[in-house]
Formats: structure tokens, C-alpha cells, sequence
């Protein structure tokens, strides 16, 4: 860019590599301070009643521009029924969020993406399951550890922390993440237990930093 002889197409080409690497820079920053925030413990839980069905629904509203793209079909297996959970709401959609994001991006072009939600008797489960567009060379258990990626090729935005911001938050709220692979399948299990009015109160809020 400080070549004066620069041609003006070869100026706007690196500017458009400037402008992607500074926001992917960005959103890396902001990945690391959220993770560093969740993992030390400072950090707190804004608890209300949240409808996991209405924010799995307004999430993948959100992303849908980025499944099209891909040409990928969900497949959703849950009522339309509320499911009312004591959740921190903005933690659960970037839960939502990330894990969806990612489908996005890795999933095998125009295949199915399976999502169900179950309501049992002291838990809800949510399930995500798709075909990888990759050979899913990596150990499950191994995948959320920071700027871990599910297969060596992968060259996108990502930052390499959404499966570990997903598993933090998970966590903060009492709830399990559980990943499984069969094959170049991709499966997440969330779970997250149901509490009683009494559980807002009971959850201390730690100052933020």
C-alpha cells in the first residue's frame, strides 16, 4: 500500500485483505477475552426465563444466509411448545449461535442438518448433527481446547475458540457438552438441567473485570 506505483485494482485487492484480516483480528480479541472472562470465573450469569425453542428458532433465522450459501437443509425435530429454562440468555444464543455458525461453515454442501430438542423430566437435550465436508481426523474429546480445528485444512474466519466458548458457557450454566463422531459425522449433545424459581436467587453473580 505505501508503493507509490501501485495500480489502483492491486490497491483495492489489498485493502480487501487488510479489511478481512483486521476484522478477523477483531473477532479473535473478542473470542480470547470472553473465554479468559468465562474460564477464570469472573464473570456473571444474567439468569431470567428464557424459551430454549423461540431462541434455537430466532438463531437459525440469523444464520440462515450462511446455510443457503452452503445449500444446506434443516431438519428440525421439536414442538412449537415453549420449553422454559432459567438461562442467561445472551450466553445461550452465542452458544446456539457458534454451534450453528460452524455447521455453516464445515458441513458437506447440500446435505441435511438434523436438530432436535428433548424435553425429559429434570433436563433439556439439544442435539446437532451434520455430515463434515472434511475427514474429521481429530479426537472428540480434544475439540474444544482452544484454537482447536476439526480437520488441518480448514482455512476460514473462525478464530478457533467457538467450541470452546460453547463449552465454557455451557458449563457456567450448570449444563454438559458432549461431541461425537461416527464416520464424517459430526455430532454435539448439550444438556442443560432444570431449575426452580428459587435458583436465581441462588446463583451468585460474580463482578465483572
Amino acid at each position: 500500500m505505501k508503493n507509490e506505483d501501485l495500480g489502483k485494482e492491486e490497491q483495492k485487492k489489498y485493502m480487501e485483505i487488510l479489511d478481512r484480516n483486521s476484522l478477523r483480528l477483531k473477532h479473535l480479541i473478542e473470542d480470547l477475552f470472553e473465554i479468559s472472562k468465562a474460564n477464570s470465573g469472573n464473570i456473571s450469569l444474567d439468569l431470567m426465563k428464557v424459551d430454549i425453542i423461540s431462541l434455537m428458532k430466532q438463531v437459525q433465522v440469523e444464520c440462515e444466509d450462511a446455510l443457503k450459501k452452503r445449500k444446506l437443509s434443516l431438519r428440525n425435530t421439536f414442538s412449537d411448545d415453549k420449553i422454559i429454562l432459567l438461562m442467561d440468555s445472551q450466553k445461550t444464543y452465542r452458544i446456539f449461535e457458534n454451534l450453528i455458525s460452524n455447521i455453516g461453515k464445515y458441513a458437506l454442501r447440500g446435505t441435511r442438518v438434523y436438530i432436535d430438542i428433548k424435553d425429559y423430566e429434570s433436563f433439556v437435550e439439544i442435539s446437532m448433527k451434520n455430515i463434515s465436508a472434511q475427514e474429521l481426523n481429530f479426537d472428540a474429546k480434544d475439540i474444544t481446547e482452544r484454537f482447536m480445528r476439526g480437520d488441518k485444512s480448514r482455512n476460514t474466519e473462525g478464530s478457533g475458540l467457538g467450541l470452546a466458548i460453547v463449552k465454557s458457557f455451557t458449563e457456567l450454566q450448570g449444563g454438559t457438552l458432549n461431541i461425537q463422531t461416527d464416520g464424517d459425522l459430526f455430532k454435539v449433545f448439550l444438556r442443560f438441567p432444570k431449575k426452580t424459581e428459587g435458583s436465581i436467587e441462588e446463583t451468585p453473580k460474580k463482578e465483572e473485570a
